[in-house]
């Protein structure tokens, strides 16, 4: 027997990889198939069944695609109902692959359908447990995703706290957990950059799973904290549940070069938003105007489905090869935003060689953000990460508007006065000053490094309890 964790850190997923006698299962694939195809290929095995532990919110699974290219049976826990052929096992149905078993452990709470899978080795031990959004390393699945006119969280959290204690506690301790996510998901609160666990360990570790943890404590615990989820994550259930266009199409429709002059055209007529990949320090030197940055290397997919609310928006692509444009559109269709329609050949150069109008961002070292913010005492300074992060610690006249909630954030923002902003280190202020500058605002400045780079340069007042925005 052979498992394989394949983890995708952007988006802070595991999808597995089962071989046994020639016998393959995967385990909650991406959208993309031709690595799990490889993988089987490269061990003279067949693809038997691509098991769904639930029907995922926060990427579209590849699983449609899959079956169709490998021939193996997409298996589903007990009530999940599709739109595509699929086998929906009973809770304990067992499912042969070469030596060994899988079982089907219906594990309903962070969904309705939520199921977890048991792998028996050879002798018939219990040797790994996939838990999909059930249960992860040093947390659980929140149960908030898949509230109903009939059913609230509590209800769900309440579903979650009988799926643990009567399917997950009485296992051995030596059983392997594999979750479906760690930390940095939006699918839990607190989980561990650990990314699997002896179920022992947990035992031991995970408040979820302490065996004296009232239903009721339980329950107050898992609904606590819970913000809204991406607008994306209903839209990815329903392709998840009712298909999908191929990845296959939706590449050959991105990855489309496209001159300046098709490009602009394209933006204008079709109401295309010009997304922009490249690192934040390139996008500040020069864009096109009314682009966005998220740059490719960061959380990019979870980071367009925050702040992009509509699914089914056209975008169009500026990168700096074709190879960076092609794992944009693979990343974008993993989190459902099929409708990239071309990219700027040549890039921002061929943009600028066509003669086109271009913009800027001003950005500015900590050292000269102090000196500015001392000449000029009407300006703000603004904190765009998390508020937990900005809670912990921060400049003590920093003002907090996280770019999760942008729309919001930007009503703090005033058009009339400068605004400097900062994040941890780059990233998430860039993309805040670019949606705002596309929207008129024309005062920002962004300070390089985030707030890295300002605590190292000993220049500002810093605190980590709430104090007065003013600048003393």
């Amino acid at each position: 027997m052979k498992i394989e964790q394949i983890y995708t850190g952007c988006l802070a997923q595991g999808a597995y990889y089962i071989e046994s006698n020639r016998e393959v299962a995967i385990i909650d694939p991406l959208r993309e198939t031709q690595p799990y195809l490889d993988k089987a290929n490269a061990d003279g095995a067949k693809i038997k069944y691509i098991l769904e532990t639930h029907f995922h919110a926060d990427f579209v699974s590849g699983h449609i695609d899959l079956a169709k290219e490998s021939g193996g049976s997409i298996v589903f826990g007990p009530t999940a109902k599709t739109n595509f052929e699929a086998i929906i096992a009973k809770d304990g149905e067992r499912f042969k692959l070469g030596q060994i078993e899988i079982e089907v452990l219906h594990t309903p709470g962070h969904t309705m359908e939520s199921s977890c899978f048991l792998v028996y080795d050879e002798a018939g031990k219990p040797h790994a447990i996939f838990t999909g959004d059930t249960l992860f390393i040093g947390d659980v699945g929140r149960p908030d995703l898949a509230v109903k006119n009939d059913m609230s969280q509590e209800d769900l959290a309440g579903y979650l706290y009988e799926s643990l204690k009567h399917k997950i506690l009485p296992l051995p301790d030596s059983v392997i957990v594999y979750p479906g996510h760690g930390a940095g998901s939006a699918c839990g609160k607190n989980m561990s950059k650990e990314t699997w666990d002896l179920l022992g360990n947990q035992k031991k570790m995970n408040y979820a799973l302490n065996p004296n943890l009232s239903k009721e404590a339980f329950i107050q615990e898992v609904t606590k904290g819970l913000i809204p989820p991406p607008a994306y994550f209903l839209k990815n259930v329903a392709m998840n549940k009712m298909g999908y266009t191929s990845v296959h199409e939706v590449l050959d429709r991105g990855v489309k070069p496209l001159s300046a002059e098709a490009f602009e055209f394209l933006a204008e007529e079709e109401g295309a938003l010009i997304l922009d990949i490249r690192d934040p320090k390139v996008f500040a030197k020069g864009f096109i105007p009314n682009s966005i940055n998220i740059g490719i290397n960061g959380n990019f997919a979870p980071w367009v489905g925050a702040l992009i609310p509509d699914i089914e928006q056209k975008i169009l692509l500026v990168g700096e090869s074709e190879d960076k444009i092609q794992e944009a559109v693979i990343r974008l269709a993993r989190v459902g935003y099929d409708f990239s329609i071309g990219y700027l050949s040549g890039g921002f150069e061929a943009w600028v060689n066509a003669g086109k109008e271009t913009d800027s961002i001003i950005s500015i070292t900590p050292e000269e953000a102090y000196r500015h913010l001392k000449k000029n005492p009407e300006a703000l300074l603004l904190d765009v990460r998390k508020k937990n992060e900005y809670d912990s610690e921060r400049v003590e006249f920093a003002t907090n508007a996280p770019l999760d909630f942008v729309n919001e954030s930007m009503l703090m923002t005033p058009k009339d006065k400068e605004v400097l902003v900062h994040c941890a280190g780059g990233y998430r202020s860039m993309i805040y000053i670019s949606i705002l500058q596309a929207r008129g605002y024309r005062n920002l400045i962004n300070i390089q490094g985030g707030f890295g780079a300002i605590k190292q340069s000993n220049q500002f007042p810093l605190t980590d309890y709430v104090c007065p925005t003013t600048l003393l």
